[in-house]
């Protein structure tokens, strides 16, 4: 199917069944997920209900990884709404990822994850606010930013959160933390809190506000590697290796000036599958055209921030072309 066109009946006929409940379930989970959120004083069992969307979304991972970052991607480039849930099931998705390329302990993996999902909890309102506003955050706002840890922190402590790595990680997520000798062995405090640090940064990097677009994925990752100060970052080394320069469910500008959208990862890192939407005159193609980069079919000239993509895409027809692709699991 390389270079065609995508087939007429998947441009036509609306969503797979599959697809459809493939999104179901990413848009059940982010809405279950943004109500724990929201209201964790009001949930009971609050530590096992964290635990079980964490499980929900190493299933939805599992199933099929590349559609999973196609969604995520998606969600965290050109939604504002719901900005705080998505923000933090994106950095959990990825501090997943970066756990299992890492090797990282289980029960360590699950201390990451589950401050991923709550390292924002006790702002997630004003954070959802913050992200809808043009204007610079006021003097009471800024103080709860700056608290923001802390007060999470002690809030998980209320709701019955035991798990002291855990809490260590949101207490200190926006702490400047000490660097490290080459080969030295971390604290595993200092480990997963740099680890939740740079996924933090990246996802809030691509994200978009109000006040300002979201950048690109490039962009993104090339500022994460600067604030390592010149340090090997095995952390962004791992995004690279295992997420791609360009993952799927990001844009890209292709030689040819076709801009695309990334559907599938490939065994080379900037040879991912695209398909083309828009033609170097600024037109939409009537169906968009898939590319096979590691095959020779046009070169990716640059990461495109998601704003520089005015078109309604049918994920539908695009997922359901990534699938019939061989996925690539994690």
């Amino acid at each position: 199917m390389s270079g065609d066109t995508l087939p007429m009946h998947l441009a036509q006929d609306g969503p797979s069944e599959s697809y459809e409940d493939l999104l179901s379930q990413w848009s059940d989970l982010e809405s279950g997920l943004g109500m724990l959120l929201a209201v964790p004083d009001n949930v009971d069992s609050f530590h096992q209900k964290v635990r079980q969307y964490d499980r929900w979304m190493q299933d939805l991972l599992e199933q099929d990884a590349d559609t999973a970052l196609y969604l995520l991607f998606q969600m965290a480039g050109t939604s504002i709404a719901g900005y705080s849930t998505t923000h933090s099931l994106v950095c959990a998705a990825l501090c997943h990822i970066i756990a299992l390329e890492l090797q990282l302990p289980s029960a360590q993996r699950d201390s990451l994850v589950a401050a991923a999902l709550t390292m924002n909890i006790s702002m997630t309102a004003l954070q959802d606010e913050l992200a809808e506003q043009t204007t610079r955050p006021s003097v009471e706002q800024q103080t709860n930013i700056d608290a923001h840890s802390v007060k999470s922190c002690m809030l998980l402590a209320r709701v019955g959160i035991k798990d002291e790595l855990w809490l260590a990680i949101v207490a200190s997520h926006h702490e400047n933390l000490p660097l490290t000798l080459p080969g030295s062995v971390p604290d595993p405090v200092l480990r997963l809190t740099h680890i939740l640090q740079v996924i933090d940064r990246y996802a809030a990097m691509i994200s978009p506000r109000r006040s300002r677009p979201g950048r690109s994925v490039t962009d993104s990752l090339r500022a994460v590697i600067s604030a390592s100060q010149g340090r090997h970052d095995d952390v962004a080394q791992a995004l690279v290796r295992h997420v791609g320069l360009c993952p799927p469910g990001t844009y890209v500008r292709l030689d040819n000036q076709d801009l695309a959208v990334v559907l599938r990862r490939t065994a080379q890192l900037n040879q991912p599958l695209v398909a083309s939407l828009i033609d170097p005159r600024g037109e939409p193609f009537p169906h968009p055209r898939l590319r096979n980069i590691a095959l020779g079919e046009q070169r990716i000239q640059a990461a495109v921030p998601s704003d520089a993509v005015k078109l309604m895409i049918n994920h539908a027809v695009m997922i359901s072309v990534a699938r019939s692709q061989q996925p690539r699991g994690f």
